[in-house]
């Protein structure tokens, strides 16, 4: 699909509290339209991921695709949040800590996050002017 090219695509756990959550967050400051969301448990995502090594241990992580290349936990955040409006693109600065450190503390809330938070029973449903960009 070409459009992965020109769109940065967000593959979250589509169960997970938190990550809807931050997908609600995500879409409220994406001004540009840039990312598209697909759910790890999505046919979708097995797809667009399977020339990339994963194993279910990555199921705990947020995945961007962007300009085909993968980019996992904090660094994938970071990208992220550099895409976004309303100052939160300063957050990629935080890319300069070394990655293991970063994602140490991304792992602490990614293995807590459904006691935190908790989980759905099925992956969100988008709204119908949503749609458009979740795969």
């Amino acid at each position: 699909m070409n459009e992965d090219r020109d769109h940065g695509v967000i593959f979250f756990d589509g169960v997970c509290n938190l990550c809807n959550h931050s997908v609600q967050f995500i879409i409220k400051r994406d001004h540009k339209d840039y990312f598209r969301f697909a759910a790890l448990q999505s046919d979708i995502a097995t797809q667009k991921l399977s020339d990339f090594d994963f194993n279910a241990e990555d199921l705990k992580t947020i995945i961007l695709l962007e300009g085909g290349k993968v980019y996992l936990r904090s660094t994938a955040a970071l990208r992220i949040a550099r895409q976004l409006s309303g100052g939160w693109s300063m957050w990629y600065g935080f890319i300069i800590i070394p990655a293991f450190i970063r994602d140490f503390v991304y792992k602490l809330i990614a293995n807590n996050r459904y006691r935190i938070w908790g989980k759905t029973e099925s992956c969100m449903v988008p709204s119908p002017e949503l749609k458009a960009k979740f795969l």
